[in-house]
């Protein structure tokens, strides 16, 4: 039982499960898979693993918006403290 797990582990994630190095590349994979699926070339199988990634990748975006915009709302307000005081 543990080799199939050991090989599992020791194959390279695939880029279904692999999260993306940053979040400009993510758009660009993003983009790319809704090009892919809008041109209706897919096989069902990998329209639905197209669906999925591009689920994730979506997830992956909004979480890294959303972390910015929470390190901007810190800058700007420790910010607009210490520019008040000057």
């Amino acid at each position: 039982m543990s080799k199939p797990s050991a090989s599992a582990k020791s194959a390279p994630p695939t880029s279904q499960e692999q999260e993306p190095a940053s979040y400009e590349l993510a758009v660009e994979e993003l983009e790319r898979l809704v090009q892919a699926m809008e041109a209706g070339q897919l096989p069902l199988d990998q329209l639905l693993a197209s669906y999925q990634r591009g689920a994730a990748l979506l997830n992956y975006c909004r979480a890294r918006l959303q972390a910015v915009e929470q390190q901007v709302q810190v800058i700007e307000g420790g910010g607009a403290q210490a520019w008040g005081e000057e």
